[in-house]
């Protein structure tokens, strides 16, 4: 293993750190709680809007705190769920008012320590609710998941509830559009390559040199089956498949499209696998009103992509237009 690390439990703090040297004027770092804040929150005036999982997916979600996006963001250690101490301080941290929304990738920890924390945190008068993110169709029978599991569609779930609460919605209206959002985001992935975690040293788990996972999670679960290598069209045509399938996505629909890298793809092959889906969803009356391509939610360095689907309407399109400022710059 070849990473730039010191020691390997303390990854996570100094990565943060560097993030919040990075944006004095926009973010803050609370070291004892793991936590990026924004550096003028929390806003009275406004529901709160924090997520928190493990880290090692970033942008997600570290690196989306800011203005018409995260107000905090409270990552555990890699793939690790955080502490309940941290959501919980956190959560009183940035109480307002108008209240406190906890967004969760629908996973065993995260779920049981945000739920935690959202009775302590109510137990003390403040306003908190909870939506849980499942928008990954590869699970289907699992015995290894709550449920489905919230991979790259948080990204649009967490910008359609943010941009709501920028414009003033109260909690229950936040809620309300988290909820509709979610329910017409669908994803799927592949890996051609594992991760290596920090502490670990090692991949997490083996693929042959000819083989891939179709529908891996992003902390390397074990996904629908694993086959040999394919062409980039028919990878494409095995992950919009199940997800056009799964709504259903239906001709004459309008959509949000993303290809999402995993962490160690060449942006140049996320595009090519984006001409390929626009394509396809083409040919079944399915239009792209919206594009997406790049790294939103990774796994690492895991060499692989995932694909999102939204079904736009007049408000879903209208949330994802709104301006956001966060620390991910292209110049």
């Amino acid at each position: 293993m070849k990473k730039f690390l010191n020691d390997p439990q303390q990854f996570v703090s100094e990565m943060l750190e560097g993030l919040a040297l990075a944006n004095p004027d926009t973010l803050k770092y609370v070291p004892e709680y793991n936590l990026i804040m924004r550096a003028d929150g929390p806003d009275q005036n406004k529901v709160s809007i924090v997520q928190g999982s493990g880290s090692g997916h970033e942008p997600a979600h570290v690196m989306i705190v800011g203005k018409g996006m995260l107000d905090a963001a409270c990552p555990g250690d890699v793939f690790a769920a955080p502490p309940f101490d941290y959501v919980y301080e956190t959560t009183k941290l940035l109480a307002s008012p108008k209240g406190v929304l906890l967004l969760v990738n629908n996973y065993t920890g995260d779920k049981m320590v945000f739920e935690m924390a959202q009775e302590m945190s109510s137990a003390e008068g403040i306003n908190v609710r909870t939506l849980f993110i499942n928008d990954d169709v590869s699970v289907e029978d699992s015995t290894y998941t709550i449920g489905r599991r919230g991979v790259a569609g948080n990204f649009f779930v967490i910008k359609a509830v943010a941009a709501a609460a920028e414009r003033g919605a109260d909690l229950d209206e936040v809620i309300r559009i988290g909820e509709k959002v979610n329910s017409v985001t669908r994803t799927m992935g592949v890996a051609l390559t594992a991760c290596t975690p920090p502490a670990k040293g090692s991949p997490l788990f083996e693929l042959g040199e000819d083989e891939i996972e179709l529908g891996v999670g992003i902390h390397g679960e074990p996904g629908r089956r694993r086959e040999k290598m394919m062409t980039a069209n028919e990878i494409v045509d095995e992950l919009l498949t199940p997800i056009v399938s799964d709504l259903p996505f239906n001709d004459g629909d309008r959509v949000a499209l993303m290809v999402n890298g995993l962490g160690g793809t060449p942006i140049s092959e996320l595009y090519l696998l984006y001409g390929q889906a626009h394509k396809v969803l083409a040919e079944k009356g399915i239009s792209v009103g919206r594009s997406y391509v790049g790294e939103y939610c990774t796994s690492l360095d895991m060499a692989g992509a995932s694909i999102t689907l939204v079904r736009l309407d007049d408000e879903i399109e209208s949330l994802l237009l709104d301006p956001a400022e966060v620390p991910i710059r292209v110049f």
